[in-house]
C-alpha cells in the first residue's frame, strides 16, 4: 500500500481527515512513492488555530529564551543533514550534493536567526523634549504563513518559519505538494529542540488549502515563493484581506559575458548555474549575453560538448551532475519550450528532447515508456540555443529547465539595455575583468541581485533575497535584516514622568521645544 504522508499540527503528526489526495513520484522512476493529502477548509483551521493558540505564550517568551531553542534547532539540523537531503532528492530528484547544500543554505538562516536578541534591538532618545523621552522596539505579527515552491523543500520554508519565529510569531507552513515530506521532518526537529507545540505546523494542499489560508482571519502576514502570475495573485489577495504579505516571483536571469572576461571561468559558471539542480532555481541563469561575435562563437565552441557530455542520472548514481524534473508534465513543459524555440527560428546547438540517464543507452531510460512511466522517470537532456532573439517566448518565458539561451550583443550597453527591459528582475551576473565596467553595471542594472564574476549572486543569510520588477511583489525581501523587518511591527513610546509642575493644556500640535 502506498505510503500517505500526515500533517503536522499542534508538535504532532496529524493524519489527513479529507477524502482528496495527490501523488508524490520517485523522479528518478516515474513511480508513485507516497500520497499527500490535500487539505480542506476545515484541516486549515486546525493548523491556523494550533498557532493562534501558541501565539500568546511564544510572544511573551524572552528573545535569548527562543535563541536557545533555534540553536537546539540548527545543531539538529546539521546532525540530520544527510536524512534531510535524501529526503528531498527523493522526491524532488536533484543530486544529493545539491541537495546537501540546499539544506544547508537554510541551516545558516537558522543560524542567522539565532542573533534574534541583538536583531530585536530598538532605539531610545532621552530628551526629544522637555522631559520627555522616545523609545521604539518591534513586536511580532500573530500568525504567519509560508507557502513555498517544489525547488527548495528545504531551504525555501527555511527561509521563512525560522526568522518569523525568532520575531515571536507562530507559523503554519504549507509546502509543495510535489515533495511534501522535507518539510514534517524539518517541523518534528524543531519539536524536538524545544519548540512548543503549535508554533510550527505543516499543511498539505493545493490551491483550496492557500485561498483558505489567505483568507483566513486570524492570519496577520503571508510569504510565498513561486510563479510570476501566481505570486501577483497570492498578493493581490493577501493585501486585499489585509494581510501583510511578501510574495517572490519569477525570474529570467542574464549572465553577460565581456570580451575581456576569463572564459574558462564563464563556461564553468554558465554550466553550474544553467544546469545545476536541472535548472529548477528562481537564480538559475537562463540567458548568457554574448558582447561581439567573437565572444559568442568561443563560448558555444566551449558549451556545446560540456553540455553534450552532462551526467544524468538519479541522485543515488553518485557521478551524476543533473537529476530528473520533478513530474512528467514539468518535464514535456520543458520540452515543449525547446520545441518552440526551433520554430521560433533560435539554433538549436545541443538537443536535450528525449534525452536519458547517462547509462541509459537510448536516452528514455532503462524500462521507460517514454512517457516517464514505469523506470524511466522524468529526465530530460541539457539543450542550448544560439542566436535567441528578444521576442522569442525562450528569452521572454520563465522555463524553469535545463535550457540556456544565448543572445548576442554588439556594445556593453545593448545587453544592459537587454537586462533592464525584461519584466523580470531577479537576478543578474556580468563576467569582466574591467572594475569600470563592472562597477556601472551593479550601479545601473534594474536587478534586486547582482553577481560580479559569480553567477548565483544568492545572498548570504544576514542579508536579504529578493528582486526587482515583476520578481517580487511587496515591501520586504526574505531572510536577514528585511526578514525581521517584515515579521514584525514597529512600535515607538514617548514618556513623560511628573516632575510636579502642572501645565496648561496645548492645543496646537507638539513640537521639540
Amino acid at each position: 500500500m502506498t505510503a500517505t504522508i500526515d500533517h503536522f499540527v499542534g508538535g504532532e503528526r496529524a493524519g489527513p481527515s479529507g477524502n482528496r489526495f495527490g501523488d508524490v513520484f520517485d523522479p528518478s522512476t516515474g513511480a508513485v512513492q507516497a500520497r499527500v493529502p490535500l487539505a480542506s477548509e476545515s484541516e486549515v483551521d486546525a493548523a491556523v488555530a494550533a498557532a493562534r493558540s501558541a501565539f500568546p505564550e511564544w510572544a511573551a517568551t524572552a528573545p535569548p529564551a527562543r535563541a536557545r531553542v533555534l540553536f537546539r534547532f540548527q545543531m539538529l539540523l546539521r546532525d540530520h543533514l544527510d536524512e534531510l537531503a535524501r529526503i528531498v532528492s527523493s522526491e524532488h530528484g536533484k543530486t544529493l550534493d545539491d541537495a546537501r547544500g540546499s539544506v544547508t543554505r537554510g541551516i545558516e538562516v537558522v543560524e542567522f536567526a539565532c542573533g534574534i536578541p541583538q536583531l530585536l534591538k530598538g532605539e531610545h532618545n532621552e530628551g526629544v523634549a522637555s522631559g520627555i523621552d522616545s523609545y521604539s522596539f518591534r513586536q511580532p505579527l500573530g500568525v504567519c504563513v509560508g507557502i513555498t515552491p517544489f525547488n527548495f523543500p528545504a531551504m525555501v520554508p527555511m527561509w521563512m518559519f525560522p526568522v518569523a519565529i525568532a520575531c515571536g510569531n507562530t507559523f503554519v507552513l504549507k509546502p509543495s505538494e510535489r515533495d511534501p515530506s522535507a518539510a514534517v521532518r524539518i517541523a518534528e526537529l524543531a519539536v524536538e529542540a524545544g519548540l512548543p507545540p503549535g508554533v510550527l505546523n505543516v499543511v498539505h494542499g493545493d490551491r483550496e488549502a492557500v485561498d483558505a489560508l489567505i483568507a483566513h482571519p486570524d492570519v496577520a502576514a503571508v510569504s510565498f515563493v513561486g510563479s510570476t502570475p501566481i505570486a501577483e495573485r497570492v498578493y493581490r489577495a493577501a493585501a486585499r484581506a489585509g494581510k501583510r504579505v511578501q510574495a517572490l516571483g519569477g525570474a529570467k536571469n542574464h549572465l553577460v559575458v565581456m570580451p575581456d572576461a576569463d572564459l574558462d571561468q564563464t563556461v564553468e559558471a554558465l554550466m553550474g548555474s544553467a544546469y545545476g539542480s536541472a535548472g529548477e532555481r528562481c537564480m538559475a541563469v537562463s540567458v548568457a549575453v554574448a558582447v561581439g561575435d567573437e565572444v559568442a562563437d568561443a563560448l558555444v565552441d566551449r558549451l556545446a560538448p560540456r553540455v553534450r557530455d552532462l551526467r544524468i542520472g538519479s541522485f543515488r548514481e553518485p557521478e551524476a551532475e543533473m537529476g530528473p524534473l520533478v513530474t512528467g508534465a514539468h518535464r514535456d513543459r520543458v520540452q515543449g519550450y525547446v520545441d518552440t524555440g526551433v520554430e521560433e527560428g533560435a539554433n538549436l546547438v545541443v538537443d536535450g528532447r528525449g534525452v536519458g540517464p547517462s547509462d541509459g543507452g537510448d536516452g528514455a531510460g532503462e524500462g521507460s515508456d517514454g512517457n516517464g512511466n514505469g523506470n524511466g522517470g522524468f529526465f530530460v537532456g541539457g539543450s542550448l540555443f544560439d542566436r535567441v532573439r528578444p521576442e522569442m517566448s525562450i528569452y521572454t518565458d520563465e522555463i524553469f529547465g535545463p535550457v540556456l539561451s544565448l543572445v548576442r550583443a554588439e556594445s556593453y550597453e545593448e545587453a544592459l539595455t537587454l537586462v533592464n527591459d525584461h519584466e523580470y528582475g531577479n537576478g543578474a551576473a556580468i563576467f569582466t575583468r574591467d572594475g569600470d565596467t563592472a562597477r556601472d553595471f551593479t550601479t545601473r542594472a534594474k536587478i534586486g541581485m547582482i553577481g560580479v564574476n559569480v553567477p548565483i549572486p544568492v545572498p548570504s543569510a544576514f542579508h536579504s533575497f529578493g528582486g526587482w520588477k515583476r520578481s517580487l511583489f511587496g515591501d520586504h525581501y526574505m531572510h536577514g535584516p528585511e526578514g525581521v523587518r517584515f515579521y514584525t511591527r514597529l512600535k515607538t513610546i514617548t514618556q513623560r514622568w511628573p516632575t510636579g509642575m502642572r501645565e496648561q493644556a496645548d492645543f496646537s500640535i507638539p513640537t521639540h521645544r
